[in-house]
């Protein structure tokens, strides 16, 4: 990989031309799309079925709205959602494995992308390209590079881009957001998001037989060709980086986002480290389920957990948010709010109500500002790249004992009390049977970030993993090419 960055910088120019040449035959022409009228129904192309997409389609039936393609290279439930959805609808919903069908066809307003992470930001992309809106499931990127690519392209084509982060439409994190911005539990400088969700192992590593029903060429898209090594097809991708991002990247772009809107950051963190493995048991994957990322941004700390193994909540999170205050803290637990604590623990407020996500992304699309997204591209940009930052340090990390991992953590600078969140770990992985030091987690090194540039100071192999090498004809734009 040493050569990557010089190689791309040398075929950027060469593969940009050809990525556009095989996209969407109506990308040279965005500005073409066709207007909408405020009363006229918004054609809907769902592009991935098998997981998050049946919720999205839920999501996106609405008075206002017709779904008319739906795209899957897994043909076999492409086609049986697509049947369903037609006669559910009362008119016909094509089907289509290749997206580029849907990204052709000018009828079509609005693409929804729910397909697996390494397609996002391509998918996006092209459609945006096409003079499509886009509403692009978390992550919006496989890599940093990706998430600001996507940035560009909205901008350039005047596409309203909304990233699947809901919790920025639900009034009750809103509503948290303003408490712990306004004071009232002191000064906020540190905020801790968590994943702690059991996650089983995903099976041996072998070569296991791609379903027959599936197009895997127009499966792998952007990803290098490989074989396929886990035993479920479907969902388990997540737990291989070739194709997803673990839970880092799976659901710490929902709490990370929170954290960064309630701290005020608006950039990826000057400062990243973060040590980790996959531990309990062996098996295809290779994503850790034991992670703590630590990111710094000005005077702001901001720590993400993962725990895959089975763990209590922290101050009745799992799946949530913790602001820590100077004269108290507010604990997040829901999609939809949480509580807020005053010093010695006690209650003082609660935060609870839903929101539209999706009705916010089409009152954009029809006001053509991408300022009344509530979770506009950006966003998803910055807080999947916290994720994705994280990432790099824990996968350029090193085994090491115990010993040596409190050593060098007691060297971080930041609000979180590093070596007390170590200790809480270790005490989890002892919980679950796991001996840190015979099986050893992995820390990586800290890493250096120009927030304006994107890019690592003095580390080349961090940067080079900020991007990746595109299988043509299925490539991400470079800088400047989109």
């Amino acid at each position: 990989m040493a050569d990557l960055s010089r190689r791309r910088f040398l075929e950027d120019s060469l593969l940009a031309a050809a990525a556009l040449a095989v996209g969407p035959a109506s990308a040279a022409v965005a500005g073409e799309a066709k207007a909408v009228g405020p009363n006229e129904k918004l054609s809907i192309a769902l592009l991935g079925v098998n997981g998050r997409g049946r919720e999205l389609m839920r999501w996106f039936t609405r008075k206002d709205t017709v779904f008319s393609y739906i795209v899957d290279p897994d043909e076999e439930i492409g086609r049986q959602v697509a049947d369903s959805l037609s006669e559910k609808q009362g008119s016909k919903v094509k089907f289509e494995r290749d997206l580029r069908k849907a990204f052709d066809d000018k009828s079509v307003d609005l693409v929804v992308v729910a397909t697996p992470n390494h397609w996002h930001s391509l998918a996006a992309i092209w459609a945006m390209q096409a003079g499509k809106d886009v509403y692009v499931e978390k992550p919006v990127s496989h890599n940093v590079s990706e998430g600001r690519r996507c940035v560009e392209t909205a901008r350039k084509y005047n596409r309203i881009c909304q990233t699947g982060t809901q919790c920025r439409s639900m009034g009750g994190t809103i509503e948290a957001i303003k408490f712990v911005q306004s004071g009232q539990i002191g000064k906020v400088d540190f905020a801790r998001g968590l994943c702690y969700k059991r996650r089983k192992s995903i099976g041996p590593k072998g070569i296991y037989n791609v379903p027959a029903s599936v197009d895997y060429n127009l499966w792998q898209g952007p990803a290098a060709e490989r074989p396929l090594t886990r035993p479920r097809f479907h969902y388990d991708w997540h737990w291989q980086y070739h194709w997803g991002n673990g839970d880092m990247g799976n659901q710490g772009p929902h709490q990370m986002d929170i954290c960064r809107w309630g701290l005020g950051i608006t950039s990826l963190s000057e400062k990243v480290i973060s040590y980790g493995g996959r531990l309990g048991y062996e098996d295809a994957g290779d994503a850790a389920n034991t992670q703590v990322a630590i990111h710094t941004i000005g005077d702001k700390t901001l720590v993400f957990e993962v725990r895959g193994l089975e763990t209590p909540p922290l101050l009745g999170a799992s799946i949530g948010v913790i602001f820590y205050g100077t004269d108290g803290y507010v604990v997040l637990t829901s999609y939809e709010g949480g509580a807020a604590f005053d010093k010695k623990g006690e209650k003082i407020k609660t935060f609870k109500a839903g929101g539209d996500h999706a009705g916010n992304f089409i009152a954009a699309v029809r006001s053509r500002k991408h300022t009344d997204l509530t979770a506009d591209i950006l966003e998803g940009h910055l807080s999947a790249g916290l994720a994705h930052t994280g990432t790099i340090s824990y996968r350029l990390g090193t085994p090491m004992p115990v010993a040596e991992i409190k050593k060098q953590l007691a060297a971080v600078k930041c609000h979180d009390n590093c070596l007390e969140t170590l200790e809480r770990t270790i005490e989890h992985l002892k919980a679950n049977n796991v001996d840190a030091d015979k099986t050893q987690m992995a820390l990586g090194p800290m890493l250096t970030m120009n927030p304006t540039t994107e890019t690592f100071v003095g580390n080349n192999a961090a940067n080079e993993m900020l991007t990746r090498e595109y299988r043509k004809p299925f490539v991400v734009p470079p800088a400047g090419g989109v």
